[in-house]
């Protein structure tokens, strides 16, 4: 019975794979641009900042920087951009400007802080290993000054996530997937048609089925760093040649980054040598992927941007 089912299904399967490869495609799409299409109902509840058991609401001073960045990116349609108060130490942002439900950005509060009120920050409790950090101590000092950016570095921070979703970041981002998914389907059958093993061994040509999925998942990480690391490059790029100012800002960005990563790694431990690596970059999640754009790499990509913008 069971060997009839499985005759079946299997004779079924090769009749439609072309339909389930579409299928399996679409899904692949949809799925990764789920939180972008409806960033309300998904990205926002993930990552919006909570104050005394509600949501934060963001500052009037930010609510105008937000508008500010938007006027000085030519934003048209600013109403497609909407800015929350968001959880974390840096902007982050999802959302596609064109659709009906627009695109979220959301500032996190060490945001309101200036270098004369640090209360946007020394006003929240950072957890670290199981203790509240002191703000008063020497890593707290140095933290609090690592999270505390001047409003250059902020807009270029707002600018950079502006500039993301405007170059529909989300969309290029989301086809690796079902394009890696097909390239890999269509080479198989390729390379069995070339080899002859269409007709051939059933062990052949699950071996030749299973070294084909193995390379076509490793084109898909290859493809996904490489399509990040351009897509990053990309909006900050765009950024920091709006005037010197906000290039200048990117670098102020980039350079409390590190030093930020480097004093949590010291203050996290083996847990924080694991994360961090002692220029501040992240280290890769695992041997073969590095996951992210390194951020000395960002930052001098500014510098050399900065070196080559008009006086």
């Amino acid at each position: 019975m069971a060997v009839q089912f499985l005759r079946k299904a299997s004779v079924w399967l090769k009749k439609r794979k072309i339909t389930l490869l579409a299928v399996s495609c679409m899904g692949l799409f949809g799925g990764n641009l789920s939180y972008h299409v409806f960033p309300e109902q998904t990205f926002k509840l993930l990552h919006e900042g909570w104050s005394e058991g509600q949501p934060a609401e963001l500052s009037q001073r930010l609510h105008s920087l937000f508008q500010d960045v938007l006027q000085d990116t030519n934003v048209k349609s600013t109403d497609s951009y909407r800015a929350f108060a968001a959880s974390g130490f840096h902007p982050v942002s999802a959302g596609i400007p064109w659709l009906p439900a627009g695109s979220l950005v959301g500032i996190p509060p060490n945001f309101d802080s200036t270098a004369e009120d640090k209360k946007g920050i020394v006003n929240h409790v950072v957890v670290i290993n199981g203790k509240a950090v002191d703000w008063e101590s020497s890593d707290g000092v140095a933290l609090r000054e690592a999270l505390t950016f001047s409003v250059k570095a902020q807009k270029f921070a707002i600018a950079r996530e502006v500039m993301y979703l405007r170059n529909s970041s989300p969309l290029a981002s989301a086809v690796v997937a079902p394009a890696c998914l097909a390239g890999t389907f269509f080479c198989g059958r390729g390379i069995k048609l070339l080899l002859g093993l269409s007709p051939g061994p059933v062990i052949l040509r699950s071996i030749c089925n299973v070294i084909t999925a193995a390379g076509g998942l490793m084109f898909y990480y290859i493809s996904y760093e490489a399509m990040t690391y351009h897509l990053d490059c990309k909006a900050d790029r765009k950024a920091a040649t709006i005037s010197k100012d906000y290039a200048r800002g990117g670098i102020e960005f980039y350079d409390k980054i590190l030093a930020r990563n480097r004093i949590l790694r010291g203050l996290m431990g083996k847990e924080g040598k694991k994360i961090y690596a002692p220029s501040g970059n992240l280290f890769p999640r695992h041997w073969f992927r590095i996951k992210y754009t390194p951020y000395t790499y960002r930052r001098d990509l500014i510098v050399n941007i900065l070196k080559e913008l008009p006086a």
